[in-house]
């Protein structure tokens, strides 16, 4: 807090404090002026670029105030820091006020969206209340923010509120500093907000209101298939517990086995459906303002049917996160499926007319509004481990808050990231601090790269940032290295090129906190595939890196990729690369009869003459290998990520496996000296290996958390042997 004593203003006859952190757009102005009146201050709150300013008339009273200041915060509210200086008034003000922003600065700021408060579901709830029921209702502490943005100022005729003029009702509480609603510029009521009805697949209306929800919750409860237009984008919702309707949504969606979130009406369901070994870490994610998807172990009795995430141990999770979700949980009383609103391998539908379109055949009825979704922002997913979260997808809630850089970066240039072409998010650094857009998706969708480029417009805007240099991935193929080359050009400003990998281990050297003089250290990259020196293709490396600089040390043997990227949809290709690469009689072992003939032979000889079979060193291919050794992954995976999924159940247990194949199959090998343990050597004296390790006993392997272990070993002594 701030180093406030009594002789600091014993030469003045005020005191001005500086408050950074995440303090403007989230009703901290007024939290300040009634905490001011409390304690019977005069003075001024007013915003500038750099936070917040507070300027007080000398009070034995300031004590108290700062210290409940940072223990009553909005919900929305961060304090970083709060400096303090003597300021001196020309006379007494009369009371405390809010002030406009100094000349040249945005009056107000933009902050991602928040689940609702507990306030407004209070209200929600209350049929005494002029909201009751209102699917739409918010404040200064809740609702859309950052997927109803178009333009900067952060202000009502610049969102898709515009067309919905205030009623005096709503005009009143919106100009109140006094009121939870003060500037909240998406509030509205039934009177003069947005409205909600029911739809068919004609797109005629069908119910509106309250009567809309009962028909949309009676489909739900009947088996049906409904389309919600929600707050970044729309879901598909089907009765969890229901195997038909999942199985129905699954075929009309082509998503035969990825995983569907659950959202869940209230707690008791949730004890029913997840087992976690702290309950209260769990809520606490649920119940945050971002309200994430959150993964977790599934309970062995959970109601839930099986068809929601088949041969997995992990079900992904949420609770209502808007009025609309609430009042249709409500309804609906049991856990629904809500997994994103678009056709296989498109972006999730914005427009109502998009949904009609895109998603009939899917849907069976459409749950509609007007409120337009300006910005697409998926449900943020974060996994519950025994040491904490991870999170998996930054999107909605948590974009486009600004990422604190570590120490050594307080004078950084603006620099714009353009990262890679799949799953793809673009960074805006500069100064200390970072700004990462939402999950975009793949750039080789033409409305996925519409939104980024609009996305990367805005987020200039809202920050006031012009790029003095970009960053593109290596790979000269990517749509994104292509497009900062241009842009670097069109803008006669540097473009630097960096290694997949790099950016990879760098990344992870900021998230923990890094600095930026904190010297070099060894990483491990390991993924699917990524450009690496001299082009190669990478994917199992061990590098030695600082925040400019990478070197590499070593990694996995290259590998043929037989029919290149169709290696990573079917495991067994890998396989036979791997026993064709190093064992001689590999047809002889039992693992051989899961590769299909005739398509090996044909295979081997395109990986004999180098037809579409890249080498690389991927440890995502390596582990598809093991997984259909151990056939506990389907010949063609219809999901990306369904390889890595698929341990997860066979954790901790054991499996049988050829011991032959487990002896020679020196494709887990390393490139450095080993020295013992806990498997079968497969390589000559000279040179390290990694295998599976297993029990006592001849072919028995274990799986999951030892794999992981024996990776993290034999890394260790590559690290301990190149420090030599």
């Amino acid at each position: 807090m701030a180093d406030f004593e009594p002789e600091n203003i014993a030469s003045s006859n005020g005191l001005r404090l500086r408050i950074k952190g995440k303090v403007q757009g989230v009703g901290f102005r007024p939290y300040v002026w009634l905490l001011a009146r409390r304690f019977n201050l005069c003075g001024e709150v007013s915003n500038d670029g750099a936070g917040v300013i507070v300027q007080l008339w000398q009070s034995s009273a300031i004590t108290d105030f700062l210290r409940v200041l940072p223990q009553e915060c909005p919900p929305l509210a961060r304090i970083d820091s709060v400096t303090s200086t003597p300021f001196n008034w020309p006379q007494q003000p009369a009371s405390f006020t809010i002030a406009s922003s100094g000349a040249g600065q945005v009056d107000t700021h933009i902050v991602a969206d928040a689940a609702t408060c507990d306030a407004c579901l209070a209200e929600l709830n209350s049929p005494h209340n002029r909201r009751y029921h209102y699917p739409f209702i918010n404040c200064t502490h809740c609702g859309p923010r950052f997927t109803i943005i178009r333009r900067m100022p952060y202000d009502r005729p610049n969102t898709s509120m515009q067309p919905f003029p205030l009623c005096p009702q709503c005009l009143a509480e919106y100009q109140d500093p006094a009121d939870r609603r003060f500037h909240a510029q998406p509030t509205a009521c039934p009177e003069c907000g947005p409205h909600l009805w029911l739809s068919d697949a004609a797109g005629q209306t069908t119910a509106s209101a309250d009567d809309a929800l009962k028909l949309a919750s009676q489909a739900l409860i009947a088996g049906q298939i409904v389309a919600v237009k929600g707050i970044g984008g729309f879901h598909l919702a089907c009765d969890a517990t229901n195997p038909a309707a999942v199985q129905r949504l699954r075929a009309r969606k082509h998503r035969p086995a990825k995983p569907l979130a659950v959202m869940m009406p209230d707690t008791h369901w949730l004890q029913q459906c997840v087992q976690v070994a702290e309950p209260t870490a769990l809520l606490k994610l649920l119940r945050s303002p971002p309200a994430p998807i959150v993964l977790v172990m599934a309970h062995p009795q959970s109601p839930l049917c099986g068809e929601i995430a088949p041969g997995l141990n992990e079900v992904g999770v949420m609770l209502p996160a808007n009025p609309l979700q609430h009042l249709l949980l409500q309804q609906v009383a049991r856990p629904l499926v809500m997994t994103s609103g678009n056709p296989a391998g498109k972006p999730p539908a914005l427009s109502n007319q998009q949904a009609l379109d895109e998603l009939a055949g899917v849907a069976d009825v459409w749950l509609l509004h007007n409120r337009e979704i300006v910005q697409r922002a998926d449900d943020s997913l974060v996994r519950l481990t025994e040491q904490g979260s991870e999170m998996l997808r930054r999107a909605r809630g948590y974009v486009p808050d600004a990422m604190p850089l570590p120490p050594g970066f307080t004078a950084q240039p603006a620099i714009l990231a353009l990262g890679a072409d799949s799953k793809n998010t673009f960074c805006l650094l500069w100064d200390d601090r970072a700004v990462v857009s939402q999950h975009l998706g793949s750039l080789g969708d033409e409305t996925t790269r519409q939104q980024q480029q609009r996305l990367l417009a805005l987020f200039g805007e809202i920050y006031g940032v012009v790029p003095q240099a970009i960053a593109i991935d290596a790979h000269p193929g990517y749509l994104s290295h292509q497009q900062g080359l241009a842009l670097a050009n069109e803008r006669t400003i540097p473009c630097v090129t960096t290694l997949h990998h790099h950016a990879h281990l760098v990344a992870c050297l900021a998230e923990h906190g890094w600095p930026r003089d904190g010297g070099k250290v060894i990483g491990l990259a390991l993924d699917g595939l990524g450009y690496g020196l001299g082009g190669q293709l990478w994917g199992g490396e061990c590098l030695l890196v600082d925040y400019q600089h990478c070197e590499h040390l070593g990694g996995l043997p290259a590998v043929a990729l037989p029919g290149g990227d169709v290696a990573a949809r079917q495991p067994w290709r890998n396989l036979l690369a791997q026993l064709q690469r190093f064992v001689p009689d590999w047809q002889t072992l039992p693992e051989a009869d899961s590769i299909p003939q005739p398509q090996a032979t044909i295979l081997l000889r395109a990986v004999e003459r180098q037809i579409n079979s890249p080498l690389a060193s991927s440890a995502g291919r390596l582990f598809d290998a093991v997984a259909a050794a151990l056939q506990i992954v389907q010949p063609q995976i219809s999901w990306e990520g369904r390889q890595p999924a698929s341990w997860k159940p066979w954790r901790g247990k054991a499996c049988l496996i050829s011991r032959r194949f487990h002896c020679r199959c020196s494709a887990i090998s390393w490139i450095w000296p080993p020295s013992g343990g806990n498997g079968w050597p497969i390589r000559p004296p000279g040179t390290a290996c990694l295998c599976v390790p297993f029990r006592p006993g001849p072919g028995i392997c274990r799986i999951g958390s030892p794999r992981d272990k024996a990776i993290r070993h034999q890394y260790r002594r590559a690290v301990r042997w190149s420090d030599a």
